[in-house]
């Protein structure tokens, strides 16, 4: 079976290595993000493996079907990027990736802390041997209510690791977690947003949820609100976002992931233009941290990534269960 790699980052190589050995599989690597005029590529592939920066569109599903692919994997999580509709439509088969929940869990937190201790600003000052004290003011976690809007397996390792600093936790989900009802209390919507201090999103990117945080959500907030993301950009309107931050009604924020980012993220654009003015502005302000898509990024995660990739095309081309079958 053959199998056409795309978007291949250095770190991702020795694990595809691996796992064609042992699936006695064969890869075709590139580090081009897929898009219709590469799609030949997959000439001759059965499957197709890519990240989340290519739009995996019904132009491109149709090229690579006539090429002869049948199953696609993405490498991610999230797997909005894909017109499934179109892939089921096709016969495409499509499935994801999985990893433990643990380092994005673990990224969130950290945001949260960045910001409630302004640390982007310490940092900068720092820079320039400026070690003054005057608006670095900080809030202690146990005083706060922390909001978790989203409750699987990353909501609720959020949900375990916060509570361990004595703060209050709430909770909204369409679906209840046994596993964490007895840390958190489950409220609805407009209550959560209502009483939190910090707003941390962990969910999939659905049409039912795209800007979930807008400008009605947010004149719900307390003022000064902390929102962090670690999850999808679309689940807030970036142009809320930088009205929130301009008029002081959001306190911080702590974006891992922010509307507008494909093509931004993962890459290096020091010598580029980017016409994107409401990224750029956002991540200017100095209460407003942006990292690079990077919170799933460890060792363990990329491995798992990787595995899953590989593994599913040739799970479901053997007719094995895969997991993480998307379209069945």
């Amino acid at each position: 079976m053959k199998i056409m790699v795309y978007e291949v980052r250095e770190d991702e190589q020795a694990e595809l290595a691996r796992q064609a050995e042992k699936l006695g599989v064969s890869l075709e690597i590139s580090c081009e993000v897929p898009t219709i005029e590469n799609a030949a590529l997959a000439a001759g592939c059965e499957g197709v493996s890519i990240l989340g920066q290519g739009k995996i569109d019904e132009p491109l599903l149709d090229a690579w079907y006539g090429l002869g692919v049948r199953y696609l994997s993405t490498r991610t999580v999230g797997y909005d990027h894909i017109d499934l509709a179109h892939a089921k439509e096709l016969g495409i088969r499509v499935c994801s990736a999985s990893y433990a929940p643990n380092g994005v869990a673990d990224f969130a937190v950290m945001l949260i802390l960045m910001c409630l201790r302004h640390y982007k600003q310490a940092m900068w000052r720092g820079q320039v041997n400026d070690f003054s004290l005057n608006g670095l003011q900080g809030r202690e976690m146990k005083d706060l209510t922390i909001g978790i809007i989203g409750t699987g397996k990353i909501g609720a390792q959020v949900i375990r690791n916060l509570s361990g600093f004595g703060c209050r936790i709430l909770a909204y989900d369409l679906r209840r977690n046994p596993a964490v009802e007895k840390l958190v209390t489950y409220v609805d919507f407009d209550t959560l947003l209502a009483r939190a201090d910090v707003i941390t999103l962990h969910m999939p990117l659905l049409d039912s949820n795209r800007h979930i945080i807008n400008r009605e959500s947010i004149a719900k907030m307390k003022d000064g609100v902390v929102i962090v993301n670690c999850s999808r950009g679309e689940l807030a309107d970036i142009e809320a976002l930088v009205e929130g931050i301009e008029s002081q009604k959001i306190g911080a924020l702590g974006m891992d992931t922010c509307e507008g980012d494909e093509g931004i993220v993962h890459a290096d654009h020091r010598v580029d233009i980017l016409p994107n003015r409401n990224w750029f502005y956002l991540h200017q302000f100095r209460n407003v941290v942006m990292t690079q898509h990077m919170a799933f990024y460890t060792d363990a995660a990329v491995a798992s990534m990787v595995e899953c990739g590989i593994r599913g095309i040739w799970e479901m081309a053997n007719g094995v269960p895969c997991e993480t079958e998307l379209n069945r």
